[in-house]
């Protein structure tokens, strides 16, 4: 069967595009979107070291999962997620940065809450070489229960959702809990991330911005345009990367230090994602020092 993109196959945008070549002859921009929007992950062949990274898309998700994880994600699911969270997918976000075990909870029928594991996913995409090989992929486990509590044990970054209440007493098995719309940690240092801050509203408020310039657009144009999902994972990619690349280019710098105009340049709080900024330079392994005042100290 066809692998579906927000409900269209790749066959049918397929021929969308080569309808819109037929009229256009002679411009290759909207075949060259749609050649970069659909060809998942590109790795550089033999004498081609000089390439671009690799740009990974939607379809290098499902690089982590056992067959029977592979499932067709419906049209609208980004939608639905990002309605039932709200600001607080800024928290997951972070949480999915920082590579965490997280299982979401929620009483049966289990078929949304499996979207909402590929839509946590979809948050931590990363493009730049370098990054992510000190860090364990976050694999994606659309559904467990009792039986599984054994393989969970000994995994150190995942996604899972499940529609048994006892798992919330297994602590051991995960850091954070999401239920329905409740997300919560037991560990203390990760207690700051569950705060909004002001850069995340502002955030939350250019996804949306984007989302409804995107429907706009939709509505007034009948040819090919990029889905909701696109732009989703367009959003918190070039968001990742943009972090990672203040990251780096401090690290290479000959002092070594973030200041707050780093945070801000980077779309963060300096005082409110203080601790999310630590957390993710020791889990990515980066050299630098973080010269930001804590406000709770003198």
């Amino acid at each position: 069967s066809e692998w579906q993109v927000c409900g269209k196959s790749h066959s049918h945008c397929a021929c969308v595009s080569c309808r819109h070549q037929l009229e256009t002859p002679g411009h290759y921009s909207h075949l060259a979107a749609f050649y970069e929007d659909k060809k998942g992950v590109l790795h550089a062949g033999p004498g081609r070291g000089g390439s671009l990274p690799p740009v990974y898309w939607l379809p290098s998700i499902h690089r982590y999962m056992y067959p029977e994880m592979k499932i067709t994600h419906p049209a609208g699911c980004m939608s639905q997620f990002i309605k039932f969270f709200g600001e607080q997918i800024l928290i997951l976000w972070k949480f999915a940065l920082l590579r965490k075990r997280i299982l979401i909870f929620s009483p049966p029928p289990v078929g949304v809450v499996c979207y909402r594991v590929y839509c946590c996913c979809c948050l931590a995409n990363v493009s730049l070489p370098g990054i992510g090989g000190t860090v364990p992929e976050s694999k994606p486990f659309f559904y467990v229960n009792v039986a599984d509590i054994q393989s969970l044990e000994v995994e150190v970054s995942y996604v899972a959702c499940t529609t048994e209440k006892i798992f919330e007493e297994k602590r051991e098995l995960y850091d954070v809990y999401v239920d329905n719309q409740n997300v919560k940690t037991h560990h203390d240092h990760l207690q700051p991330l569950l705060k909004i801050n002001s850069a995340d509203r502002e955030k939350y408020r250019r996804l949306n911005e984007q989302r409804q310039m995107l429907l706009y657009s939709q509505e007034v144009e009948e040819d090919y345009n990029p889905c909701e999902e696109d732009l989703f994972v367009l959003f918190f990619l070039e968001q990742n990367n943009r972090i990672f690349q203040t990251l780096l280019e401090v690290s290479a710098s000959q002092d070594k230090t973030l200041t707050a105009e780093h945070a801000r340049g980077m779309g963060l709080d300096p005082q409110g994602d203080r601790s999310f900024l630590m957390d993710l330079l020791e889990a990515y392994g980066i050299d630098v020092m973080l010269v930001i005042d804590n406000p709770c100290c003198p």
